[in-house]
């Protein structure tokens, strides 16, 4: 393939496969990020904090409390607790390295299959099957097993990890691959493209929404991944789901809700991570296809 025919393809096919995924345009004026973008859910949040504290003091009495302390308790003995609050993040800390690893391991080997399975048809209908095979298992069957196969330490927590945020991820990155214009390919196939040339310069770019969107799903999926290996593997460098567990046994709810609500923190920020990274690639997809 020529090198002139090779910029031609970089400079048009590319840019318009990359607009077909691109975000409509927010209208002139409009900010990205309002006021009202944050201001709703802080209002939310307050919301739910007052029904929260009035359901503890108005519903339960001082003896069953513990059932759904109050916000200010659970701030006081879970945060402002200097011993309990460096044991929550200890704790997060190691789950945290779990889901992290077990995320990077499932967008790569759900990427790659991805990829295999959108060059072939027969591989499709070979591998995809199990693919959803394995998204339909319940978890919570297979982890005893993983822990008899694997061991019971780090290993066996990422493996879970991996298995509970891989279907997204493969299912995103599919369907990007497979929704590039038809009309794109025919043009690829004018300029007498390899497949490796079509695979990196046409579609991947298109897929690269749709791929951001599964790891965007994926990131939630592999802290609760990591949270339910804690709750079964008991050997080797405690989570946060074995200090769930532990607070749940001692009934200290103060503790236990700090502990869920700081492994949501993490999932949320994994999600917003993967969210600027998908807003600045729309953003480079409008700059390019902008006149």
């Amino acid at each position: 393939m020529s090198a002139g025919a090779m910029e031609d393809i970089r400079d048009g096919p590319a840019d318009a496969a990359r607009a077909v995924t691109a975000r409509p345009v927010s209208p002139p004026g409009v900010k990205p990020r309002s006021v009202g973008r944050i201001l709703a859910p802080f209002l939310v949040m307050v919301g739910v904090l007052g029904l929260w504290s009035l359901a503890s003091h108005l519903l339960l009495d001082a003896d069953r409390r513990f059932l759904l302390p109050p916000p200010e308790d659970v701030l006081r003995h879970g945060v402002l607790d200097t011993a309990s609050f460096a044991e929550i993040l200890d704790a997060l800390w190691s789950t945290t390295r779990v889901a992290l690893v077990g995320l990077a391991i499932a967008m790569a080997l759900g990427v790659a299959l991805a990829i295999v399975m959108s060059q072939a048809r027969w591989v499709e209908h070979s591998i995809y099957p199990y693919a959803i095979a394995l998204q339909t298992i319940p978890i919570l069957a297979v982890v005893p097993l993983l822990g008899f196969w694997f061991g019971f330490d780090f290993r066996s927590r990422v493996i879970v990890c991996v298995l509970v945020s891989l279907f997204p991820i493969i299912t995103n990155t599919l369907y990007g691959l497979k929704s590039v214009d038809l009309g794109h390919h025919d043009l690829f196939s004018l300029y007498g493209a390899s497949r490796l040339q079509r695979l990196f310069r046409l579609q991947l770019p298109a897929a690269l929404p749709a791929m951001i969107t599964g790891f965007k799903i994926s990131s939630g999926l592999a802290v609760i991944g990591a949270i339910v290996a804690d709750f079964f593997f008991r050997q080797g460098e405690p989570g946060i789901g074995r200090l769930i567990d532990i607070y749940r046994q001692r009934l200290a709810t103060e503790q236990l809700m700090t502990a869920l609500v700081m492994s949501s923190l993490v999932g949320l920020a994994l999600f917003f991570a993967f969210d600027l990274w998908g807003g600045y690639v729309d953003g480079r997809r409008r700059a390019k296809t902008s006149p």
